[in-house]
């Protein structure tokens, strides 16, 4: 019995979904712009004429690819408008999900290189090809020959392309600790320490050099300005614990590669909270409170 053409193009689109988001979201740095970019790829694949296609995984990442590289430049020119410090949106990984194997050292380690917020906000840099072509080297595998293909471009310009940008993230990358149970453990104690306003105990969990970036849009309370002194952050989060309203529910939760606190009140999420660590101390902490970028973490 033949099989209905429509539904093998489902069939087919749906196996590589994971993957083609998984390529949007790492040019882009949100959940519904990728989600946009998937969704485009998804008509111009069901209006193809797949006969002609003998490498589906291949003609939808080429799809993919050049979508996200046009959104990027149209997003670009907002961020640069932006109110305050630009962060990428929360991501949830399957780090947690019951019944889900434990990752090995150098899926984590992919995950570091390609997903954390740290890693996406130091990519923000790279030009939209730079960024193509590092995440399909990078973080997929592709050969130089296949990115080529994709953007159009002689393998000797990808090849300088990977170049560039592979400088640019490797001088720019903080270096952390990605230890998921050391990063709950250093998150519940500066929350703890926080809540009883232990100034002291809080200094001693901050790096001497630790920053606090803060990304709300403008449109709720958070700093406008990364904060880099351990004594005004630590201050800061005493005064913000003080001021929580009451009802205020936590949760622990993989997002980005990383263990993350989620905050809700009323069943809204409210804010979510990350650490990056060095050597034993917080370097850096992430607060994302913009609720364009809380909506995907609702349900």
């Amino acid at each position: 019995m033949p099989t209905d053409p429509a539904t093998d193009a489902t069939a087919v689109f749906e196996a590589h979904r994971p993957l083609l988001q998984g390529v949007a979201y790492r040019m882009l740095g949100r959940v519904a712009d990728a989600e946009d970019v998937v969704q485009d790829a998804w008509l111009r694949w069901a209006d193809a004429d797949r006969t002609e296609v003998r490498e589906p995984r291949a003609y939808l990442v080429r799809i993919t690819t050049r979508l996200a590289i046009d959104r990027l430049r149209q997003v670009q020119s907002r961020r640069e408008s932006y109110v305050g410090p630009w962060l990428p949106e929360p991501l949830p990984t399957d780090f947690l999900a019951p019944g889900r194997p434990a990752p090995d050292t150098a899926e984590r380690a992919v995950f570091a290189e390609t997903v954390t917020l740290a890693v996406l906000v130091v990519m923000e840099a790279l030009s939209p090809l730079e960024r193509a072509v590092f995440v399909l080297r990078e973080a997929f595998g592709y050969p130089y020959a296949e990115i080529a293909a994709v953007l159009e471009r002689s393998e000797a310009a990808v090849r300088q392309l990977a170049g560039r940008a592979r400088r640019h993230v490797e001088e720019r990358r903080p270096r952390f600790d990605v230890d998921p149970d050391r990063q709950r453990e250093l998150t519940e104690r500066f929350l703890s320490a926080a809540a009883g306003g232990d100034l002291d105990g809080l200094l001693s969990l901050l790096a001497a050099d630790a920053r606090l970036v803060g990304d709300s849009g403008g449109k709720v309370k958070a700093p406008l300005r990364i904060i880099e002194a351990p004594d005004k952050i630590a201050r800061f989060f005493i005064g913000i614990v003080r001021t929580s309203p009451a009802g205020l529910e936590l949760r622990f939760l993989e997002l980005n590669g990383g263990i993350a606190l989620l905050t809700h009140f009323d069943g809204t999420p409210d804010s979510v909270f990350q650490l990056d660590i060095r050597d034993g101390r917080i370097q850096t902490l992430y607060v994302v409170r913009n609720p364009d970028k809380l909506a995907s973490l609702a349900h």
